[in-house]
C-alpha cells in the first residue's frame, strides 16, 4: 500500500519530505495495519524514500509515535460554540470517542506517552478552560481532570476485555459456573448474564461510555455546586 495522499515518489517527493508527512503516513499506516506493522522500513517504502531520510524528522519510533498520538488528538473539536461547561464536556468527549474509533490503535498509544505533544497541551487546556469558565475553582478544575481520566480524550481502560462473552456456548458457561460458581460467584453471575442474553445482553461500548461520561459530570456538577 504505497501513502497515495503522498504524490509522487523519487527526489521530489523526498525534497518535500517533512515531519506532518511521516506522521500523517504513519496514522494511515497504523489504520490500515495497526501500530505492530510500522517499522522505520516500511514506512519509508510507503513514503518512496530511504530510510534515513526518515531521521531527518523523527528520531526514532517512539518520537514518531509520540506524533501520531497528537496527531490523532489533533483532530478532536476543542469547544463546543459556547454551550455551557456540562455540555460542552459532554460534546468534547463524544467527539474524542468518534476520533479515537476512527484510529482503534490510538488510546493504546496515548497511554504509553510520557509527556503531552503540542496538540494534547491545546486539548488539555481546552477542558481546564471550560471547567474553569464554567465556575470551577481552580482546585476543582484539578480533581475533574483526574476524575475524567482519560474519558476526555474519548477512551477509558475497562476493567477486563469482556468481548467474547457473548459467544460462550451453554457447555462452557456450564463449565465456568462449575469452575468458579464456588470461589468466584459474583464473576460468575456477571457472566451468565451477559452471556445468556438474561438480565444484561452483550455490552453496547457507546452507551457504556455515554452513561459513565454522564455519571461523571453529574458529580462534577454536584461538586461545582457546592
Amino acid at each position: 500500500m504505497k501513502i497515495s495522499a503522498l504524490g509522487e515518489t523519487g527526489p521530489t517527493s523526498r525534497t518535500q519530505l517533512t515531519r506532518q508527512r511521516v506522521v500523517a503516513a504513519a496514522v494511515e499506516l497504523a489504520d490500515s495495519d495497526g501500530t505492530e506493522s510500522i517499522s522505520m522500513r516500511r514506512l519509508a517504502q510507503e513514503l518512496g524514500v530511504e530510510a534515513m531520510s526518515l531521521y531527518t524528522h523523527v528520531r526514532n519510533k517512539d518520537d514518531l509515535l509520540d506524533g501520531m498520538a497528537d496527531a490523532v488528538i489533533s483532530e478532536i473539536p476543542l469547544s463546543a460554540g459556547g454551550a455551557g461547561w456540562k455540555t460542552a464536556l459532554r460534546q468534547m468527549a463524544l467527539a474524542a470517542r468518534e476520533v479515537m474509533l476512527r484510529h482503534p490503535w490510538a488510546p493504546r498509544v496515548v497511554e504509553t506517552r510520557t509527556a503531552p505533544g503540542p496538540a494534547a497541551l491545546g486539548y488539555i487546556n481546552a477542558v481546564i478552560g471550560t471547567l474553569r469558565e464554567g465556575g470551577f475553582t481552580i482546585a476543582q478544575a484539578h480533581q475533574a481532570i483526574h476524575i475524567l481520566g482519560s474519558r476526555a480524550l474519548g477512551f477509558a481502560q475497562a476493567l477486563f476485555d469482556d468481548s467474547g462473552d457473548e459467544d460462550l456456548d451453554p457447555e462452557t458457561a456450564a463449565q465456568l459456573q462449575d469452575q468458579l460458581g464456588t470461589t468466584h460467584p459474583y464473576v460468575v453471575e456477571m457472566a451468565l448474564a451477559v452471556t445468556h442474553g438474561g438480565a444484561l445482553g452483550a455490552c453496547d461500548d457507546a452507551a457504556e461510555f455515554a452513561f459513565a461520561l454522564d455519571f461523571i459530570l453529574d458529580g462534577l456538577d454536584r461538586l461545582q455546586s457546592s
